[in-house]
């Protein structure tokens, strides 16, 4: 599967896969996250530690090892912004999009949202803040 085809494939099955499990385990489902953000309910939070706790294993066996980075002055009130923004909307830049894909069409409002502040960023950086954008930038 070195081929570019074969690449597009595995992916498309992937991403597909990832979808169908996301939307089956309620993670798409504003609701419920709703419930994680405001501690009602820990299932889907004990379910982010339990994927965390899994790929530090993975990380730890395979040995991958974190190329070291700056921290700069725009990665905390991007952290911020960005956590914000997921439990305002319900979801990470994904989620809008296994949302819109289960029939939830308010998430479109989200996904345009998420355009119009990535380009709103890359125009107030560009203009304004010229903070390194790192691994972030294409």
């Amino acid at each position: 599967m070195r081929t570019r085809g074969g690449m597009v494939v595995a992916n498309i099955i992937a991403g597909l896969a990832l979808g169908f499990t996301v939307a089956n385990i309620g993670f798409g489902d504003y609701a419920e996250l709703n419930r994680m953000f405001t501690f009602q309910d820990l299932r889907m939070f004990l379910a982010f530690a339990g994927g965390v706790a899994i790929i530090v294993v993975v990380f730890a066996v395979l040995r991958v090892r974190r190329t070291p980075g700056r921290i700069h002055a725009g990665v905390i009130p991007g952290a911020i912004l960005f956590g914000a923004g997921w439990a305002i909307s319900g979801g990470c830049p994904a989620i809008p999009i296994v949302q819109v894909a289960s029939g939830y069409l308010p998430a479109l409002v989200t996904i345009a949202g998420i355009v119009v502040g990535i380009r709103l960023c890359r125009w107030a950086n560009t203009r304004y803040f010229h903070l390194d954008s790192g691994s972030c930038e294409r």
